[in-house]
């Protein structure tokens, strides 16, 4: 059994809209349970501490799966998401790795939490795995590796795409576009088709395209893990 760290947004905005965000309940349930089901524990922290935002849109039905539906009926699990830690009492020295969920709630927080950016470089720096997914990877934009370049630069990376940007019409909604803020920083990004599962491990560094590669990336992490 590996203690594993899923760290959750806090933000609820989605930039100046007046509409809602959050996470996106499928990045964060297909690998919750693909990974405690392995035997693993997870830990749930956010910026805030508390309950961590949901995105209105992935609790619809037309984006309910298998694993949203177990979460559905689960009141466990819906209890622990509820009562998250606070990011910043959290050491990555309790902890085998660390995983982000994504939706557009992190690129307005995570993206900037000085918290969140030392705890990636420190799980890094001691050799423990990293795993994004979706929008998850935008949390890597200021991260350094020990050369204090991007951690991303010369690697493989994915994450969600500016096709997929264009298709949900946020592109001039969000900070920036992820896509290309990973070709910025230096990242071998690469792509599939749209909504298709797509995950890219390099090394350490374990990145998906968008929710239906949420239990590749999870897959990934615990093989990693063993």
């Amino acid at each position: 059994m590996k203690n594993i760290l899923f760290v959750l947004t806090s933000n609820d905005s989605l930039g100046n809209t007046g509409n809602k965000t959050g996470f996106w309940i499928e990045e964060f349930a297909a690998p919750y349970y693909t990974l405690t089901d392995a035997g693993h524990k997870v830990t749930l922290a956010s910026p805030k501490g508390g309950h961590p935002p949901i995105d209105p849109s992935s609790a619809s039905d037309d984006a309910a799966t298998a694993a949203t539906q177990r979460f559905d009926k689960d009141k466990a699990t819906q209890e622990k998401l509820a009562n998250t830690h606070q990011l910043a009492n959290i050491n990555q020295e309790d902890y085998d790795a660390v995983f982000y969920p994504g939706g557009h709630g992190v690129l307005w927080d995570l993206v900037e939490d000085k918290t969140s950016i030392k705890l990636i470089e420190a799980f890094y720096n001691n050799h423990k795995p990293v795993a994004f997914v979706c929008h998850a990877p935008a949390v890597l934009k200021n991260v350094m590796n020990s050369d204090n370049e991007p951690l991303v630069k010369g690697k493989k990376v994915t994450g969600f795409t500016n096709e997929e940007e264009e298709a949900v019409q946020l592109t001039k909604v969000v900070p920036f576009l992820l896509e290309d803020m990973l070709k910025t920083n230096g990242g071998i990004y690469s792509k599939i088709g749209d909504w298709q599962p797509y995950a890219v491990e390099d090394g350490l560094l374990i990145t998906g395209q968008n929710p239906a590669s949420s239990e590749k990336v999870a897959e990934l992490l615990n093989k990693k893990l063993k």
